[in-house]
């Protein structure tokens, strides 16, 4: 990252202190927690650029309140930030940029570990956990998920099962299917316990079909890819077409595992409808996951749907 990017990434987190001192109303803590859903929801309908701008001035303005702040006010103030810093470094993980996305999981670490709250400590070491998924690095991704659940009796079930998915996802980039399948299975006896109110993480709840989502995702990663396949369609049956980047995501995933499943003319009708939202969204996991999906379809490039498949994502590699 070049030092000006890496300013820009930086800057809402790391200002200079001292402030001037004001009076901090406990009321804004609803009023930042209630902003949270709606973020959320334009996250899924708009993807990871739009949004960025938007969040690190609300990011900053917490952290300005923050220091103001005293007793339970204050530690309001820090769990809602690190909630605000969890969702940054979601959206620069979404746009491709890891040096920004890790810099921004470590920030939702520190605030959760000033806020004393084991929730969100646990829910930021899931996050940590997420980065090292991205990186390819199996052992790190375990190792995180273990440590969010080092006193399990201190974490509420969605902590759990975000801990347990994340791991499996672990489990799969070491090749351990027997693991993945475990720790699903686990995660989907915990998902019914999942009740409590607080306004981050909660997208195990909000998404149709979520911990499917993660064994199909597990499965294409092991190479299973009618299993993988078949799962696809049963969660894309389920996923609403309001949340278009994350049934782009979910259609390119489809798509490689149709490939791997030996079944290109699939791959390449799903490819058309994915290069349409790539574009559209600016979403780089979208493009990465395209990017799996060409090196699944590499025994069939001199082939005539090698070529259907280079026109379909014309689109997407001109506009990279």
């Amino acid at each position: 990252m070049q030092n000006a990017q890496f300013l820009d990434v930086t800057a809402a987190a790391l200002v200079p202190g001292p402030l001037a001192p004001q009076q901090v109303d406990p009321a804004l803590i609803g009023y930042f927690q209630s902003q949270l859903e709606g973020h959320y929801r334009a996250d899924m309908l708009l993807g990871p650029h739009d949004l960025i701008g938007t969040l690190g001035p609300q990011y900053q303005l917490i952290d300005k309140l923050t220091r103001s702040a005293t007793g339970e006010t204050r530690r309001g103030l820090l769990r809602v930030g690190a909630a605000y810093a969890a969702l940054v470094g979601w959206l620069y993980q979404d746009a491709g940029d890891v040096s920004a996305a890790a810099f921004w999981r470590g920030i939702t670490q520190e605030i959760a570990l000033r806020a004393r709250d084991p929730h969100l400590i646990g829910y930021a070491m899931v996050n940590s956990a997420q980065v090292r998924t991205d990186l390819g690095d199996g052992a790190g991704v375990v190792d995180l998920c273990e440590a969010a659940l080092d006193d399990p009796s201190a974490v509420v079930p969605k902590v759990h099962v975000m801990a347990m998915q994340q791991q499996a996802h672990g489990a799969s980039l070491l090749r351990d299917r027997a693991e993945v399948d475990r720790l699903i299975g686990e995660a989907e006896r915990l998902l019914p316990r999942v009740d409590d109110d607080l306004p981050w993480g909660n997208a195990c709840r909000r998404t149709p079909g979520y911990l499917e989502v993660q064994r199909a995702t597990c499965y294409g990663r092991l190479g299973l890819g009618a299993e993988a396949s078949n799962l696809w369609t049963q969660v894309l049956a389920v996923v609403p077409a309001t949340a278009r980047r994350d049934r782009g995501v979910y259609m390119a995933r489809h798509a490689t595992a149709a490939a791997t499943a030996r079944e290109p003319e699939q791959a390449v009708e799903i490819a058309r409808d994915v290069a349409v939202i790539a574009v559209e969204t600016g979403s780089a996991r979208m493009r990465r996951e395209l990017a799996t999906l060409e090196r699944a379809m590499r025994p069939w490039q001199d082939a005539p749907v090698g070529r259907d498949l280079a026109e379909a994502l014309a689109p997407v590699t001109e506009g990279s």
